[in-house]
């Protein structure tokens, strides 16, 4: 998605000869929930001069009560029209900073501390942080009052087709208004398991990358519902089959090019690349808190199922925490498989970047790629092999977290007190949660 640049003016002629009625300013909270303040039209001159309010002490992880009015400030190169008809009237949007009532950017902001971080990328010397994500989810179909329902919408498989594949036409349509917004879709298929599916759309810098993985859900889930059908980006929606992942394919860029990329090497990696690639298995465990920030998170992160349980690094095989494609020159890249799509991808991103950075600056090189399977791999073999376990619940993700001050900092202070209290209290009330599984288990035996 090559996205345009827009003055006010752009901004205001666009607006009347299109007949936009409605302005959308959206902005996202610590748990990555895309919020939005719908304002008509009429409101547009107040909205480009920085002086749309809102109630932050409303939204998750933002700020208290007696500080509550905050301003939106649109970046306009985020200017868009939804491509779908409104009932009464185009409806386009603007993805917002928020700032404090003096002005000040606010530190509580993921796309503000992502900015933050970016920042620190280009006085290291670095101009880009590209981001190719492939977000995975399910399609479930929707009872007679449009709840979801457990029903999936097909028994289809990896790659399958019609008629087994009776999400084609939703993921179609899916492809075709993501088109429609500038989206430069490069592959679209269904996934494993049945009713999973698989969208994959081309990378951008870091902030873009995000604005861009928010407005694919959006559209997701607005394009399924028009199908009778409800998108899930939960991690594991199913026991027995695999869960949805988000892998982030990742390439830094300088004044030269791909800093990832020396041809001089065996492998073509360069010293950058391998600096980066340690950092992140350097500081795996706490980025997993980031990463996968639920508790239903770790019931994906199990063996048997696809997905990464185990820090490695390899260019051969899809079982370890890190994978090198072959692509290579512009295209030499690092993909981190364990992420999944309810992360807060501000936040994940900032995260991973910070993490590689600190690689890059300690000069540390990565232990040895492993080309086995890992899953079939014994404990002693793993730990000759100096492969340790990603965290196998939040309750454990979170203790790492705490313990590593390059991803604590990557958060800053304000967003890390905020993440933290609203997990831990996630982890707290599943803790006090009673399932079935235990029901069935134990009442009858004890």
């Amino acid at each position: 998605m090559t996205r345009k640049q827009y003055t006010a003016d752009d901004i205001r002629q666009i607006a009347k000869d299109e007949d936009v009625a409605f302005l959308r300013l959206m902005f996202t909270d610590i748990n990555g929930v895309l919020k939005n303040v719908e304002v008509p039209i009429d409101q547009l001159d107040k909205v480009l001069a920085n002086k749309a309010t809102l109630d932050g002490s409303s939204i998750e992880g933002f700020v208290r009560i007696e500080e509550s009015d905050m301003l939106l400030y649109p970046d306009l190169n985020t200017w868009l029209i939804f491509p779908w008809n409104a009932e009464h009237g185009k409806v386009a949007r603007l993805i917002c900073d928020i700032h404090m009532s003096d002005g000040s950017e606010f530190a509580g902001d993921p796309r503000n501390n992502l900015r933050r971080i970016v920042q620190q990328m280009h006085r290291a010397g670095f101009t880009a942080f590209n981001i190719g994500p492939e977000p995975e989810f399910f399609l479930f179909k929707l009872d007679d009052k449009g709840e979801p329902t457990l029903n999936l919408n097909d028994n289809g498989g990896y790659f399958d087709f019609e008629p087994v594949d009776l999400g084609e036409n939703c993921r179609r349509d899916i492809v075709l208004e993501l088109e429609k917004m500038g989206f430069e879709v490069e592959a679209s298929h269904h996934e494993v398991a049945p009713g999973q599916h698989e969208i994959d759309f081309k990378y951008a810098d870091a902030i873009e990358a995000a604005d861009n993985i928010q407005t694919f859900k959006l559209v997701v889930r607005t394009v399924a519902r028009k199908h009778g059908l409800h998108a899930t980006f939960m991690a594991k929606p199913l026991e027995g089959i695999n869960g949805s992942g988000m892998h982030i394919n990742m390439s830094l860029f300088n004044e030269q090019g791909n800093a990832f990329y020396d041809p001089t090497t065996p492998n073509q990696l360069s010293q950058s690349a391998m600096y980066f690639l340690n950092g992140l298995m350097e500081h795996a465990r706490a980025l997993t808190a980031v990463n996968n920030p639920t508790v239903n998170s770790y019931k994906r992160l199990v063996p048997g199922f696809e997905a990464p349980v185990y820090v490695a690094w390899s260019g051969k095989n899809r079982s370890p925490l890190i994978r090198i494609p072959q692509a290579r020159g512009a295209g030499t890249r690092l993909e981190l498989r364990s992420v999944d799509p309810t992360a807060n991808p501000y936040l994940a991103i900032a995260a991973i970047l910070a993490s590689g950075l600190a690689g890059i600056k300690e000069q540390k090189n990565p232990v040895p790629p492993v080309n086995r399977n890992i899953y079939t791999m014994s404990e002693k073999a793993r730990r000759d092999n100096h492969i340790f376990d990603l965290p196998s619940t939040l309750h454990n993700a979170l203790k790492a977290l705490k313990e590593d001050d390059v991803v604590v900092d990557a958060l800053g202070k304000h967003l890390y007190k905020s993440f933290l209290d609203s997990r831990e209290l996630e982890w707290s009330a599943y803790r006090q949660t009673v399932s079935q599984w235990e029901r069935d288990q134990y009442l009858k035996r004890f």
